[in-house]
């Protein structure tokens, strides 16, 4: 009787190993397979993508929980920036053709900021922040520069990590934000999914519309309108043939409620405390809102406090925050707490553990293939062609690829399925996440019998499927690979 098939890791760290062996020889091979080897015993790599202005920094605050990242036009912001997981806060910068140096580390108005001490930015390969945070333990996080820049080298800086021309992303996985969804969004998206066998799935994309607070002018109603276009931007086949979801979120408010100080909490109180009419006034716009004259000063906070409101805050928030604050809610940590959970954080926070902490392993075996593919193409031997078969058989046969590049070909229409049907059968591919109840669509919590009965349903009624005579033969080979999956949920809750 044969053995459980080996996880897709194990296979892949192996084909690691034995490549090194080949290449011992050649010290750039080796340096580079034993770098992606060690990639997997590190926390995912997670780079955070979009044009200049989309809010990369101010989500990635929002995710750490503090406010590490420089969000203003500095020079920082012109250089790919790495947030790794640390037991004391460091800066480490990595100039070209010299060695790194370690930066100075200071606060501005609880913001880290840091001085790259007279080099120039164009001199800078990159950053890398290592800081102590729970949430960096389990994603390395990458803030990139903003694609399409009016700057031309900080637009290559970009593209040259994310979609390098000759080898594979340092990223594992990326975050793309949109403010709306343009051309410029979707050429870069398109770039970004190769059509290589291990790249062709939009397995490792998120799309976020972000600052989605301002979609709605700042209005209470703000964020259900941009759930609504979110909602229409997943069910465009374009989009969903390029990343794995869309999920709005406003930054801003995200990260002020994770970092919100009981200052801020007083000044909010000062102004939910004024005439409702004088208030609906200032909150018309920015600017009227900075530098409106209060019938009685000492009424409320002055000029400067609200400018720093409406920094931190936004007109959103700050008309969020007062409305609840009128509504009763007195405590700073509630409130703060309200203003995550209505950003929509919590939504992102959620795609990002089902379609990427679960998929860690599978999304680390990608990029250790595309970087053995690139030993084996730059340097071909005679002693590496049996890797090069591995590689092929991996890709072939590892049901892991084969439930993406279905996926890939169900969201881009390629195959028509009734639509119950075909969203049944992205779920039990793993389109909703990689665990047992996700793939079945039952409640995390969902007992095992509740899960292998639903599984045994699910293998019954696509086997059917793929025996139908009125199936065709594109249909009749998608079900068989839902059955193998369906097949695969139950092992794994027998086990």
């Amino acid at each position: 009787m044969n053995g459980p098939t080996p996880a897709l890791g194990s296979v892949v760290r192996v084909l690691l190993r034995r490549t090194i062996d080949v290449y011992r020889d050649s010290p750039n091979a080796v340096g580079w397979l034993q770098h992606n080897l060690n990639r997997f015993d590190e926390p995912l790599r997670v780079a955070i993508a979009g044009k200049v202005k989309a809010g990369k920094s101010t989500l990635l605050n929002a995710l750490v929980g503090e406010e590490i990242a420089p969000t203003d036009a500095g020079e920082c912001t012109r250089i790919v920036t790495w947030y790794i997981d640390a037991q004391v806060p460091k800066v480490m910068m990595y100039p070209r053709g010299v060695p790194p140096r370690q930066l100075a580390i200071s606060r501005a108005n609880g913001a880290l900021s840091f001085d790259l001490q007279g080099t120039p930015v164009e001199q800078v390969d990159k950053l890398e922040v290592e800081w102590p945070s729970q949430s960096l333990r389990t994603h390395t996080l990458i803030d990139t520069p903003g694609i399409a820049s009016l700057s031309a080298d900080t637009s290559a800086r970009a593209g040259a990590f994310l979609t390098p021309d000759e080898s594979p992303s340092q990223a594992d996985a990326v975050i793309y934000l949109m403010r709306h969804l343009h051309a410029t969004d979707v050429r870069f998206l398109e770039s970004f999914f190769d059509q290589g066998v291990a790249r062709a799935t939009p397995v490792n994309t998120i799309g976020v519309l972000s600052r989605a607070d301002e979609i709605g002018v700042g209005r209470l109603d703000a964020l259900s309108s941009a759930r609504r276009i979110a909602r229409r931007y997943r069910a465009d086949e374009k989009i969903r043939g390029l990343c794995q979801t869309v999920v709005a979120v406003a930054g801003l408010l995200a990260q002020t409620g994770r970092t919100m100080r009981q200052h801020e909490f007083a000044a909010l109180t000062a102004l939910a405390e004024l005439p409702r009419a004088d208030l609906d006034a200032m909150l018309l716009s920015v600017d009227r809102f900075s530098r409106a004259e209060l019938p009685d000063p000492s009424t409320g906070p002055d000029a400067d406090t609200r400018a720093r409101l409406m920094e931190r805050f936004g007109l959103f928030g700050v008309r969020l925050s007062t409305t609840l604050i009128r509504q009763g809610m007195n405590d700073p940590n509630a409130i703060a707490t309200e203003l995550v959970k209505r950003s929509g954080l919590d939504d992102l926070r959620s795609v990002l553990a089902t379609q990427f902490t679960e998929r860690r392993d599978l999304l680390k075996a990608r990029s250790a293939l595309l970087a053995v593919d690139l030993v084996l193409t730059r340097e071909p031997r005679p002693a590496a062609a049996p890797l090069v078969a591995e590689v092929e058989r991996i890709l072939a046969g590892a049901h892991e690829f084969a439930e993406l590049r279905l996926l890939s070909t169900l969201r881009s229409g390629a195959v028509r399925l009734p639509t119950e049907a075909l969203q049944e059968a992205e779920r039990l591919l793993g389109g909703d996440g990689g665990s047992a109840a996700a793939r079945l669509g039952l409640e995390p919590d969902a007992h095992p019998d509740e899960l292998r009965a639903a599984a045994l349903d699910a293998v019954a009624r696509w086997q059917r499927r793929a025996e139908s005579p009125m199936s065709g033969r594109a249909v009749s080979d998608v079900a068989r690979l839902v059955v193998r999956s369906c097949e695969g949920v139950l092992a794994g809750l027998y086990r």
